[in-house]
């Protein structure tokens, strides 16, 4: 072994190292909880398949699902088309304004999870209610007391959340169409929006692929916003997988049937962003 391949094993085996002792490890440890009853102290005993068949009739975990489901297919739509529209907006010839604005958008992505919750509980619990009070607007009272509205609160502070990130993914994408093509359209009578629609949307397709991918996954994994914000009320209305997953192994004590909740829910990421990754880079090779 040279001293190039030396080197390289050298900075690559403490990478390798935690990845085996922080991922690779307790995920099989995980697999292995899910078959028994597991109290997070010791094991008492192997029930096999039981927690698995268990958590098909717990209608609060299948509710969970559907409700973690709905949100993220609301949340990745809201999230890539303001994202998309703020790109638009910003690429245009707007001078320092457009520093300003990349920067206003972007900041709510720095914010904790735990602390947008806290903000936006202030604004639809305070400040929707004074308008409430002042307009005699009904639709501004009780916005987290209410299953519906609350879905809603939820998606609106996620998708104000991870808009401005998803925005640099664009603007990446947006600043490599080649101008040529833009004054070539323009030449050949193409106003704004067929230039963007024959021109520049076929081109950022892959941004797309990246975007969709990201706020799909971090939509599942929605966690600490759901806390902050609904803590999973009214009546576990609100309340989504991860806070399912996360009540059972810590507050009922049953953490192998956590586990095989969690297990479950891994492989239901799994196949939606697989199939995602599977059509839209379809869509990138027929474009």
């Amino acid at each position: 072994m040279n001293f190039k391949s030396r080197t390289y094993w050298l900075f690559l085996l403490p990478t390798l190292l935690a990845l085996l002792l922080v991922l690779i490890i307790p995920f099989f440890q995980g697999v292995y909880y899910s078959f028994t009853e597991y109290n997070g102290f010791q094991v008492t005993g192997f029930v096999g398949l039981d927690n698995y068949i268990k958590l098909f009739s717990d209608e609060q975990f299948l509710y969970s699902l559907g409700f973690t489901g709905a949100f993220s297919l609301a949340s990745v739509i809201g999230i890539n088309v303001i994202g998309l529209a703020f790109a638009l907006l910003v690429t245009q010839k707007l001078g320092k304004a457009s520093t300003f604005f990349r920067t206003v958008y972007f900041m709510p992505n720095l914010i904790g999870g735990i602390i947008l919750g806290f903000i936006w509980q202030f604004v639809f619990l305070k400040a929707f209610t004074g308008i409430s009070e002042v307009t005699g607007l009904e639709f501004f009272r009780g916005w987290l007391a209410d299953t519906e509205t609350g879905f809603w609160g939820l998606v609106i502070l996620f998708v104000w959340q991870m808009s401005g990130y998803i925005m640099v993914i664009y603007i990446s994408f947006l600043n490599n169409v080649p101008q040529e093509l833009l004054e070539a359209a323009t030449i050949d009578g193409a106003n704004k929006w067929q230039s963007f629609w024959k021109v520049k949307f076929p081109l950022i397709i892959p941004a797309f692929t990246v975007s969709l991918f990201l706020t799909l996954s971090n939509a599942f994994k929605v966690y600490d916003q759901n806390m902050a914000l609904t803590g999973g009320g009214p009546f576990g209305s609100t309340e989504m997988t991860t806070m399912n997953i996360y009540d059972t192994a810590f507050k009922v004590q049953e953490m192998g049937y956590a586990q095989s909740k969690a297990i479950v829910f891994l492989i239901v990421i799994t196949l939606i962003s697989v199939i995602q990754l599977y059509f839209t880079r379809k869509k990138e090779t027929e474009l």
